[in-house]
């Protein structure tokens, strides 16, 4: 097949322990999924409907990145996730079934345009300027679930310049991975290479040039944040 242009390559993500690296197909987020968190950005947390947003694929960021302060902001957010990697996917999955199609877990970071979001918000418009744009989803190697322990369970961290401003457990997820993979597919048919970042705890906060963010979860390993000047 003749292109007009040569196409982008597939963005991927590396795998411990294996040579093949993990082919990205869609990245889907899912808001407010802490009950502190919630609660830090306003809202009631008793168990809403979940709700999710997206970001491109293109806008990855390996686990040991330095990115430039992005354009169009002046209130730049960290958001450390527990990130889920589809092996296969479907529609209407049962939750008991859930994880039966998760290939691994890494640490993401949801960068956030915060100022943008409350903007879109506010007005009832959609995220993506807040959220979806280059360089804006942070992701470690993705660890295969067969190495990951009792991710249930699993220390959730982050530290900027050193100090720790994030720092709760998997266990407080108001939904969990399976139900959070089994909602989902009720409005979207899920496929192998499909990301899900699960939500954020509470102690979200601002970045700036020269920060430096360590991110990590119990089991998965640290990602690496430095941010430097502003993007020309």
């Amino acid at each position: 097949m003749a292109y007009l242009f040569d196409p982008p390559e597939v963005p991927s993500v590396p795998i411990r322990g294996r040579g093949e690296r993990f082919p990205v197909r869609r990245i889907y987020c899912v808001g407010r999924n802490y009950a502190a968190h919630a609660r830090e950005m306003g809202f009631d947390p008793d168990r809403e409907p979940p709700f999710f947003f997206t970001k491109p694929a293109d806008a990855i960021v390996g686990g040991d990145a330095t990115i430039p302060y992005p354009p169009d902001t002046d209130n730049f957010h960290y958001e450390v996730e527990l990130v889920a990697a589809l092996r296969s996917g479907g529609r209407d999955i049962p939750a008991e079934q859930a994880i039966e199609h998760v290939f691994g877990y890494a640490v993401g970071n949801d960068l956030t345009r915060r100022d943008r979001q409350m903007e879109m918000r506010e007005k009832g418009r959609p995220w993506d300027i807040g959220k979806a744009f280059d360089r804006s989803a942070q992701i470690g190697e993705i660890v295969p679930i067969e190495q990951c322990g009792d991710i249930g369970k699993a220390r959730i961290w982050l530290s900027v310049n050193g100090a720790i401003r994030q720092d709760s457990t998997i266990a407080h997820l108001i939904w969990s991975v399976a139900e959070t993979i089994s909602t989902l597919s009720h409005s979207f048919e899920l496929k192998p290479g499909d990301l899900i970042y699960t939500g954020t705890p509470e102690g979200v906060g601002p970045i700036v040039p020269g920060d430096e963010v360590v991110a990590g979860i119990d089991g998965l390993g640290e990602i690496r944040l430095a941010i430097s000047g502003r993007a020309e």
